[in-house]
């Protein structure tokens, strides 16, 4: 689409990575507008190195590298804990979670620059594209966002490094290695390329957060997690600040297998693919809080919880973190958690996880009420007439249906 003049400075969602550095030059080419460069650092680690120098490079006026991590973990990775949130059973939504925190902190750089756009590299065939912009909608909803890959005419992945070449741009994504990456304190995520043909098995050596669980330790190492209202806290007895424990958690449960994932999952815009996911910490935190909710929490409000996961897994992954209905969700789980403090001792082995040991500060497990041995709480003669109340329905059905 042309400028038709309105648009004269532009903030794009910079990562250096194969999209965003080709956008910064296109914007300037196309829109004759202002670039000003914005990379939330949500824990990218070694991809943000030179990152500034990067963008002034290639086109942008101005960059911020914006720090998010705590924010990313507290606001964003510990409610999705405290939902026990996998979408479709398998993905901790490391890439959908991080997305809303990255466009938080954009839309403040549009308002303190006072742009006229905002601008993101997601395709228009992925979730991003919809995670990032309904996120602008409900934090900036007055300003344009220019989306480029449903503008320009590349249509490939190989037509964007030609593109970078020909401008002497350099990408860190090659012909030779075509998949997608995507890495922050959550996860990291592959997808597109090679991995796009069913019957390719994943290539052991772009991992980076984990060992197979071939070469994973011969023993098994034991790791304790303690929660305070669900919200993890300590490990190992130590307590943490909030990022410090996520990156532990990687690093244990990563040298031990723990946390890949190889799955097709269904596309928010309607297609399958297929992603395949390191999340260490996430795998090991999920598994512990879900057994200290198992003793904390009562049967009702626990099965109501597990249905609610799912719903809640969906409107993060759809990028639907700023409606109503997920702030109504989050105020449940909240409320939930109130008596969710203990600690979960775990045995990590060569990509197994199995918990040995549960303390709750608030256990509703009673060994006197539960014992097959003999006890003077439970009568076991209260069981009849429950068992003649509960099954009143399925007893007259038999006997008014079954006349004849």
């Amino acid at each position: 689409m042309a400028n038709d003049g309105s648009i004269k400075k532009v903030v794009v969602a910079y990562s250096g990575g194969l999209d965003t550095s080709i956008i910064l030059s296109w914007i300037k080419e196309n829109y004759k507008a202002e670039v000003i460069a914005v990379c939330v650092d949500v824990g990218q680690g070694k991809e943000l190195k030179g990152l500034n120098e990067k963008a002034k490079k290639t086109g942008a006026s101005k960059s911020y590298i914006i720090d998010a991590k705590k924010e990313f973990v507290t606001d964003y990775i510990y409610p999705a804990i405290k939902a026990d949130a996998l979408y479709e059973n398998k993905y901790y939504l490391g890439t959908a979670l991080a997305r809303p925190v990255i466009a938080e902190k954009i839309a403040e750089i549009v308002i303190k620059e006072k742009a006229d756009a905002v601008c993101h590299g997601a395709t228009g065939k992925g979730n991003d594209q919809v995670r990032f912009e309904l996120a602008f909608k409900a934090l900036i909803p007055n300003v344009k966002i220019i989306a480029p890959w449903r503008e320009w005419n590349l249509r490939s992945r190989e037509d964007a490094i030609n593109y970078a070449k020909k401008r002497g741009i350099p990408v860190p994504v090659t012909k030779a290695k075509p998949y997608s990456s995507d890495a922050n304190l959550w996860h990291v995520s592959y997808e597109g390329g090679v991995m796009e043909d069913m019957k390719n098995e994943y290539d052991e050596s772009m991992f980076k957060m984990t060992v197979s669980a071939q070469k994973a330790p011969n023993k098994p190492e034991y790791l304790s997690i303690a929660f305070e209202k669900g919200a993890p806290v300590a490990v190992n007895g130590k307590k943490l600040a909030p990022v410090e424990l996520v990156s532990k958690l990687n690093e244990i449960a990563g040298r031990n297998g723990i946390g890949r994932v190889d799955m097709i999952e269904n596309r928010l815009v309607g297609m399958k693919s297929r992603g395949v996911y390191e999340s260490p910490a996430a795998t090991v935190l999920y598994c512990a809080h879900q057994e200290l909710e198992e003793l904390a929490l009562d049967r009702d409000t626990l099965h109501y919880k597990q249905e609610l996961a799912h719903k809640w897994a969906e409107l993060a992954y759809y990028g639907l973190w700023f409606s109503p209905l997920m702030d109504a969700l989050n105020s449940f789980v909240e409320s939930t958690q109130k008596y969710v403090t203990g600690t979960i001792k775990l045995k990590l082995y060569k990509g197994n996880i199995t918990p040995v040991s549960r303390e709750a500060k608030y256990s509703l497990y009673w060994e006197e009420l539960a014992t097959f041995e003999k006890d003077e709480v439970y009568n076991q003669k209260d069981a009849e007439g429950f068992i003649n109340l509960w099954g009143l329905p399925t007893k007259v059905i038999a006997i008014k249906r079954n006349k004849k």
